[in-house]
């Protein structure tokens, strides 16, 4: 047993704090919601009471927490099967569902409507998706203009000069939908603002559940929905959904026939009497003012008249809201914020630009800085080529998302199939298609333990980020380019080429922990104690990237908290205006007169003003502004590749730390936060022990030993713990190819089993096994007898490539499941003689769906989209070339010295 005290790593003058020993830090209780869910896609709704309860058994055994169904378009031939959405019999099969799910422990979550778009054939003219339509006449003074707007549905209709007042036509439209109105003297142009329908219908819709699209900005179209699903689900006693989930917003509507009203009663004046701009057609400057009125009048009605709505509804029903917020033409972080739980989205491949940290950061923000606790993200759509990804892509993409702050994992997905349906069943177009046809679901249950362990931690203790990074929102939506302004993961411009996403990428690579914050939640922060406050969280400093536009209540919140003491950093200038339309001139003097109270004077490179009990900086170096902040910044993410989270929990932090990059890292540095011992957490394997520290010339480091795709959580104590120490695995000699003769047997999958070989030479099952070998998916045993190498008490066994997961044993002991990139376990002690070496590799699907195509097997037999490749072109996996498959080689032992 050994003991870490303080007087080994902190300064004298904490030698007063008590010594007391406590037992090392233990793994949190795994719960429903720590382990990952997975979307459950209903093909057809074409499901029955003994599949359903199969396929929850296989969720349950493999690790998962809950499901979210999803009901979708159907399955060629099993029309007979289909049930009609929210029918009373679907209804039955949903109940079912959750009492067998909730009988094995697992959770159910259900979106309001199938596929996604919210909406259905219940969905009224009135309440259906609108678009904007604005039609312009041009005519002269003493012409007589006649407008015949007969089945549209015109909400004003208004007279522009070429100089002076319009003239609001609407009171002079028949309810037959004419208009007559003799000009004046003079150019006049007359608008016509057409609530059309945009003709948006719910996209991927199961049997049923067709129908127009809602308007999602409307609180009557919410609720009208919202209680004709509720009479549906009737049946269904409270509680028994544990979120309703509403999916990306993928609406094109950009209108309401709320909309002219809520825009005047929220930014202050008629838009009716500024068409020409709302059309683009005036001054630049005023379009992009009046521009931004109506995308942040769109973003408060969704904010407020559906999310609002769900979220209220949800909680009557005994449940919580989520929702992915991410694709709204509004403030991400509000409308993230306006759900119970924020959810983000990671899609394609980790190289890509849809799974960025630093966007998935705006969810984890909404829920730091308002107080939720739990934060999910749909997770691995499209990682890869269907039937191409890995448990090893897999886990990268997971902990993709664990360091952006996102604890609650949601696959993408499942979907169900009956027992019967030829391999490899039933299928989803974007999926990773986790499910049991899959071949990689044999080793699945490791990496969702993995996952279970890391969101363990990952939702206990409190955020704990020191700096917030004002979001200037209104610089965003200040803009004459497309007026319908969406705000997407996919590729987002919207945020890498403003200086908040090249503030953000600075800090990120700095090895600063940040949320981002909006004017909206801006406004809740307080500063008590030292520290910026806000519902959720705590903060050293507040960042204010370059901005050209901000609220002056906005300001007018900075210097209040500088006042009562806070730190506040701006890069570069403050702001030179002010948002929006309305009384801007005077808003803009008073945010000058502000501006200039500030009294500034030279601090280094930067500059620095005293403001009450605070300061304000001004510069262009904000590391150097940051550090007379008190803001921490973490060296270990100077380390190329190497990624980190930092949460603090009573006693102490816990930080979680994956190595990114292809090369082993074996270094002493340094914790932001001080501590007096540190436990080191493996998530794969659950093992613990007390990591190495030390005193290096008066910087205190641990030690950090991780494989390439390797993580680890470090658990910090300000006192002493007691407890076995990490084994770090230090060589003890050269490393030991181990030869012989390997007895290959294929243990499951298909199309057949290969025969059983013997082999000297390690190489690809599909070069061993023949024409089977080649389009074989599933698990072969490869065993070998060996004499220990080498007289050591620990060895690192090394399996070189694997294609692509293993469950490894060592003389009839389990050692654990490996997968790439790193397939490295330890093993104990060996036997002189005789060990046995057992190693169950289970490859991708891919080389047996490439024969289904070659041999022309028809497979994809789904509605609507059927099954598409990852770039929406036709699928055709007959082109592929064969992977390999299999224990690849070499295998190696390391000795290693004692533990």
């Amino acid at each position: 047993m050994r003991r870490l005290f303080l007087s080994r790593v902190i300064p004298c003058a904490l030698l007063a704090w008590s010594a007391l020993a406590q037992q090392a830090f233990q793994w949190p209780e795994i719960g429903q919601e720590q382990k990952p869910w997975t979307r459950w896609w209903w093909l057809g709704s074409a499901v029955d009471r003994e599949n359903l309860t199969r396929e929850l058994q296989d969720l349950n055994r493999a690790g998962f927490g809950g499901v979210e169904i999803t009901a979708i378009y159907g399955a060629h031939g099993a029309e007979d099967r289909f049930i009609s959405y929210l029918s009373p019999h679907w209804v039955e099969m949903l109940g079912h569902t959750i009492s067998e799910a909730h009988r094995l422990g697992l959770g159910v979550d259900l979106p309001p409507g199938s596929g996604w778009r919210t909406g259905g054939l219940f969905v009224t003219p009135e309440y259906a998706s609108t678009a904007l339509r604005l039609q312009r006449y041009e005519i002269n003074g003493g012409d007589e203009w006649q407008g015949d707007f007969a089945g549209q549905r015109i909400q004003a209709v208004v007279a522009y000069p070429e100089s002076g007042e319009p003239v609001n036509l609407t009171s002079s439209l028949a309810a037959d939908g004419r208009i007559r109105w003799k000009a004046p003297a003079g150019k006049w142009v007359i608008y016509a603002v057409n609530g059309s329908l945009s003709g948006e219908k719910v996209k991927r819709p199961a049997p049923g559940g067709e129908g127009p699209a809602i308007d999602p900005y409307s609180r009557a179209a919410a609720q009208a929905f919202l209680t004709v699903f509720a009479e549906r689900l009737k049946p269904i006693p409270r509680g028994g959904v544990r979120t309703f989930f509403h999916d990306s917003f993928e609406y094109q509507g950009d209108w309401s026939l709320d909309l002219l009203d809520e825009f005047a009663k929220r930014r202050r004046y008629r838009l009716e009497n500024h068409l020409p701009a709302l059309d683009g057609k005036r001054d630049p400057a005023i379009v992009g003012r009046v521009w931004s009125d109506y995308r942040e009048t769109l973003s408060d009605m969704l904010r407020e008249n559906f999310l609002g709505t769900l979220k209220s509804w949800s909680r009557e029903r005994g449940g919580r809201s989520r929702n992915q917020a991410h694709g709204s033409p509004g403030n991400l972080l509000d409308l993230y914020a306006a759900s119970d739980i924020p959810e983000t989205e990671n899609f394609g491949p980790l190289e890509g630009t849809d799974a960025d940290p630093l966007i998935s950061k705006f969810s984890s923000s909404a829920a730091h800085v308002t107080g939720q606790r739990l934060v999910s993200s749909e997770t691995f759509t499209w990682l890869g080529e269907h039937f191409n990804v890995s448990l090893g892509m897999m886990k990268a993409a997971a902990d993709r998302v664990f360091v952006a702050g996102v604890n609650h994992l949601f696959y993408h997905g499942t979907a169900y199939s009956p027992k019967g349906a030829e391999w490899p069943g039933w299928l989803f177009y974007a999926s990773t298609e986790a499910n049991s046809r899959n071949p990689i679901w044999r080793d699945l249950p490791a990496l969702n333990q993995y996952i279970a362990r890391c969101q363990s931690l990952l939702q206990s203790g409190e955020p704990d980020n020191d700096v917030l990074i004002y979001w200037p929102y209104y610089d965003i939506i200040d803009s004459t380019r497309r007026r319908f302004q969406q705000l997407a993961v996919h590729t987002p411009a919207w945020f890498h080429q403003q200086p908040l996403g090249k503030l953000a990428m600075r800090l990120w690579l700095g090895g600063y922990g940040f949320d981002y914050i909006s004017d909206r939640q801006l406004r809740e922060a307080t500063y008590q104690d030292g520290t910026i406050r806000t519902p959720g969280s705590r903060y050293a400093t507040i960042v204010v990237p370059q901005a050209r536009l901000m609220p002056v209540d906005t300001l007018e919140k900075l210097l209040e908290l500088t006042r009562a003491g806070a730190t506040v950093v701006f890069e570069s200038s403050l702001p030179e205006s002010v948002p929006g339309l309305h009384d801007w001139q005077a808003r803009e003097a008073k945010l000058k007169e502000m501006e200039a109270s500030i009294r500034w004077n030279a601090a280094g490179a930067s500059e620095e003003a005293a403001i009450g009990r605070g300061r304000l900086f001004r510069g262009t170096d904000t590391p150097a502004m940051l550090a007379r902040t008190g803001a921490v910044k973490e060296e270990l993410a100077s380390l190329p590749g190497m990624l980190l989270l930092r949460r603090a929990r009573a006693g102490g932090h816990i930080y979680f730390i994956a190595n990114t990059s292809g090369e082993a890292r074996d270094t002493w540095v340094p914790l932001g936060r001080s501590f007096g011992s540190v436990v080191w957490m493996d998530p794969m394997t659950g093992r613990t022990g007390l990591a190495a520290v030390r005193d290096n010339t008066g910087k205190i480091e641990v030690r950090l030993q991780l494989s390439p795709g390797e993580s680890a959580f470090l658990a910090t104590y300000g006192n002493a713990v007691t407890g076995p120490a990490w084994s770090y695995g230090d060589p003890a000699g050269e490393a030991v190819e181990l030869n012989g003769e390997w007895r290959v047997r294929f243990l499951e999958g298909g199309p057949v089993l290969p025969p059983p070989s013997m082999v000297t030479k390690l190489e690809s099952w599909t070069a061993l096994a023949g024409e089977e070998g080649r389009r074989f998916a599933g698990t072969a045993r490869y065993e070998l007898h060996f004499d220990q190498p080498a007289n050591a008490p620990d060895y690192l066994l090394d399996l070189g490539r694997l294609e692509s997961s293993a469950r490894v044993s060592l003389n009839n002991r389990q050692l654990g499941t490996v997968f790439r990139p790193s397939p490295r376990l330890r093993t104990g002690a060996l036997k002189p003689k005789d060990n046995v070496l057992v190693v169950d590799v289970t490859n991708l699907a891919a080389n047996r769906i490439r024969d289904l195509d070659r041999r022309g097997v028809k497979w994809r037999i789904f509605y609507d989209i059927n099954l598409v490749n990852i770039h929406y072109r036709p699928f055709d996996a007959s082109i592929w070339p064969i992977r390999d498959s299999g224990l690849l080689g070499p295998v190696r032992l390391q000795p290693l010295a004692a533990r």
